[in-house]
């Protein structure tokens, strides 16, 4: 399994971008759309009016082995036309592979896209020493969709000696053209003579677009004898763009992880002595086996290894162990009770991730109205005198432009507001909080009572609310795309809304009106309020910690973490056919499509009672269809086969790019367990005796693309994989392994009864890298014996 972690704090950042020559307004409405080598899997918002956009979003991308290239587009969003391309950015597995993290600031590049060559020499009269270049069977494929129909019209034209070529396919990115060209090799070429086949897009009205070239040794060719192959085509280096060196950057941070897992069995041991670490079995005789791997992570690797320990123990059903062990160890090392769980340590970043796999659904019904009613509303709101706009609030009536103390009131009367309804949402979630977050914060507060146990402190309720209000609703605040909660980012407007609301929370989460009176004065008129929040959310912080006891069945089902369904369900447009042609109309009809654990249905209403459905054991492919088949980039096929061995394709509709990833990417993952997949497939449709896209005759031929069954989206809903999560932290382990030594003698100072558990740990380590050597060996003879065969 390889995982693409694009991070959220340098996805993507862009810097002067050239302005569209289209756009009067002297800026662009940029977004960026990640493609796993021709496949579009993730679209950013819009970051509206603006040269220097940060989209700021973080994603996780399963990839099969043989992906070959991760791209990033920038395009400018236009309502009234196709969308123009501001450039591209394209990094290649090789690059990602020899420097698998970190961030770096790549320029806009040229398209690319690949073509298949076979070429034969052989010589003919050999009298007059002449030698003939026969180059035959061209075929294309993912070229750049140049014409409004989402296809192309390609030419092949090769050239050598000055003699030229070519061939013409009309309205296919999956060209054949199937024909031989032959030339006469020049001997006095010999060296320095090369071969070129451009590719371009032929077009009736105006000039020819170019989609690339690849250039061939003719010395290189006649040592090879044939070259065969998928061929990288590259841009015309001869001609240079009047915008080249203006494009602009794109910042980002990539992380490759080429990871094999192995089967549960390997990784029993592992999980077995980290759910002893923290069991209570164990009266704290061996918890200084989580306090090494505290001492031994870095800042860097921190939320990772947060996020894997907190969902193997959630898998184990030990995570509020886990977190309570964290608890301990923070508060042995505080001696101030203002600092508590302040700084970014393991205890922070675990209970940080644990909130946000367990409580995510929790945060969507607390915060989704009132984000919705914000951005509906798109008020006018501002306190701080330096950063009002008169001419953004607009008039008060007919002739009367409102002053500042105007909009002042009146933005504290929104705030105020908004605020109200806020805090009435967390007072009664009490009632459907999870309760393994009620169990959780809980033992929170008992431990900093027990530490602090002075009445006149706060700090068992403001230990709460650092985690629930300044590291979890604040933030889900401030960015409600980053938590699911919008598909698009807020415009300039309501961003200050969100930021000052999400002020207010912080201050009430801090329990201290004056300190942020005195350093940002004109929240002085939000005083009251806050000073009621505050008096709400300890009488919240009291009823949410007593949750824990609740001995009613029906509230601890309701209550009950709901991580990792499979089930999604929605309403997109479909078409069922089987071995009709597509008629010429639309055949497209709304129905409310429904995926669960063993089948996908789909019926007229969302209740109804008469449905069809294909079972997902059935599916063999699911795939993009070409946007010039029904006008919709958004269209995704679904490929299964009856019983009788009838294919039967079924075509979904979506609103969206991203409504289309998703969707493709849970079933993906539903069905990755089929085995009667297809290698290839038709990203177009079988219409007047012949595929759209490679325009072969018969239904029955093979597809022209290959499938990418292994390309997936991780999203915060997915379930909990244990055996991925436990390899990720043996590799984390086995990283440290001399650190954990040396922390273990040197600053713990361990007797001996530990210093073996510690060996024992070694020793389950050693275990596992030798079982991933045999699997790699295992690999390495297969290949090898493939290859034997092929030669024989």
């Amino acid at each position: 399994m390889i995982l693409i972690t694009i991070a959220q704090k340098f996805l993507p950042v862009c810097s002067n971008i050239i302005v569209n020559f289209t756009c009067r307004t002297g800026s662009s409405d940029p977004y960026c759309i990640v493609k796993i080598d021709n496949e579009a899997i993730i679209r950013t918002a819009t970051i509206w009016k603006t040269l220097s956009p940060f989209w700021g979003e973080e994603y996780t991308v399963h990839l099969p082995p043989y992906f070959r290239t991760v791209s990033f587009y920038v395009l400018d969003e236009d309502s009234l036309s196709r969308d123009d391309v501001i450039g591209k950015v394209s990094i290649s597995k090789e690059v990602l592979t020899a420097k698998p993290q970190g961030k770096r600031e790549y320029s806009y590049r040229v398209f690319t896209a690949f073509i298949r060559l076979l070429f034969y020499l052989h010589k003919l009269h050999l009298d007059l020493c002449l030698i003939a270049l026969n180059t035959f069977a061209f075929v294309s494929r993912d070229l750049a969709k140049k014409d409004r129909n989402g296809a192309s019209d390609p030419f092949v034209r090769v050239r050598y000696n000055g003699k030229t070529y070519e061939s013409v396919v009309k309205k296919s990115c999956y060209p054949r053209w199937n024909e031989s060209f032959e030339f006469e090799l020049d001997e006095t070429l010999a060296d320095t003579g090369l071969l070129s086949v451009e590719v371009w897009d032929w077009d009736l009205v105006s000039r020819n677009d170019f989609l690339g070239k690849v250039l061939f040794n003719i010395n290189k060719l006649q040592s090879a004898q044939q070259e065969e192959g998928w061929f990288r085509l590259g841009p015309d280096k001869s001609k240079h763009s009047e915008y080249e060196g203006t494009l602009g950057s794109l910042r980002l941070q990539l992380r490759l992880r080429d990871e094999v897992v192995l089967t549960s069995s390997h990784y029993k041991p592992l999980t077995e002595l980290l759910s002893q670490s923290v069991g209570s079995q164990l009266n704290g005789n061996w918890p200084d086996f989580i306090m090494l791997i505290d001492e031994t992570t870095t800042a860097e690797s921190r939320q990772e290894v947060a996020n894997n320990l907190v969902k193997l123990f959630l898998g184990q059903g030990l995570v509020k162990e886990f977190l309570d062990v964290l608890f301990k160890l923070e508060l042995e090392k505080t001696t101030e009770p203002n600092t508590l769980f302040r700084s970014n340590s393991l205890a922070s970043k675990s209970m940080e991730s644990f909130l946000k796999v367990a409580g995510m659904q929790y945060l969507h019904r607390l915060l989704g109205p009132i984000i919705n009613r914000i951005f509906e509303e798109k008020k006018y709101v501002e306190l701080d005198p330096s950063k009002l706009e008169l001419k953004e609030a607009g008039c008060a009536g007919l002739h009367r432009q409102q002053t500042e103390s105007d909009i002042i009131q009146q933005s504290s009367s929104l705030l105020q507001s908004y605020l109200s309804e806020l805090l009435t949402s967390i007072l009664q979630s009490a009632s459907y909080c999870p309760l393994l977050i009620c169990q959780v914060f809980h033992q929170l507060y008992l431990r900093v009572q027990e530490r602090f146990s002075d009445p006149e402190y706060w700090v068992k309720f403001i230990a709460v609310t650092s985690f629930l209000c300044l590291r979890f609703i604040s933030p889900a605040i401030m960015s409600p795309k980053l938590f699911h909660l919008r598909e698009k980012h807020a415009d300039a407007r309501t961003s200050r809304t969100l930021l000052l609301l999400a002020k207010a929370v912080q201050t009430i989460g801090n329990m201290d009106t004056l300190a942020c009176c005195s350093k940002e004065p004109w929240m002085v008129c939000l005083q009251p309020a806050i000073q009621q929040g505050i008096t709400q959310l300890k009488d919240f912080i009291t009823k949410l910690v007593s949750c824990h006891k609740s001995e009613d069945l029906e509230l601890q089902t309701r209550m009950s973490l709901q991580c990792g369904t499979m089930e999604k369900e929605g309403f997109l447009f479909l078409h069922r056919t089987k071995d009709k042609c597509m008629p010429m109309k639309s055949p497209f009809k709304k129905y409310c499509v429904t995926l669960s654990k063993d089948t996908l249905s789909y019926s007229r209403t969302q209740h109804s009672k008469k449905s069809s459905f294909i079972s997902l054991p059935k599916i063999r492919a699911v795939e993009k269809v070409e946007e010039k088949c029904f006008g919709s980039a958004n269209v995704m096929q679904i490929i299964s086969s009856e019983d009788s061995g009838q294919q039967e394709t079924l075509y979904l509709d979506c609103k969206s790019v991203n409504e289309l990833n998703h969707w493709l990417s849970a079933l993906r993952k539903a069905c990755s367990h089929n085995t009667n997949t297809m290698s290839c497939y038709h990203p177009g449709i079988y219409k007047a005796d012949r595929w759209s896209c490679c325009h072969q005759k018969e239904k029955s031929d093979p597809g022209c693309d290959k499938t990418r069954h292994g390309v997936t989206l991780q999203e915060w809903y997915d379930p909990l994989d244990a055996d991925l999560e436990a390899q990720l932290i043996y590799q984390r382990l086995r990283s440290v392994k001399h650190a954990m030594r040396y922390c273990s003698i040197n600053i713990l100072g361990l007797y001996q009864k530990k210093v073996d558990g510690l060996s024992k740990l070694f020793s389950i380590l050693q275990d596992l890298h030798d079982a991933h050597a045999a699997v790699e060996e295992e690999e390495r003879s297969k290949n090898k014996n493939v290859f034997l065969e092929l030669q024989t």
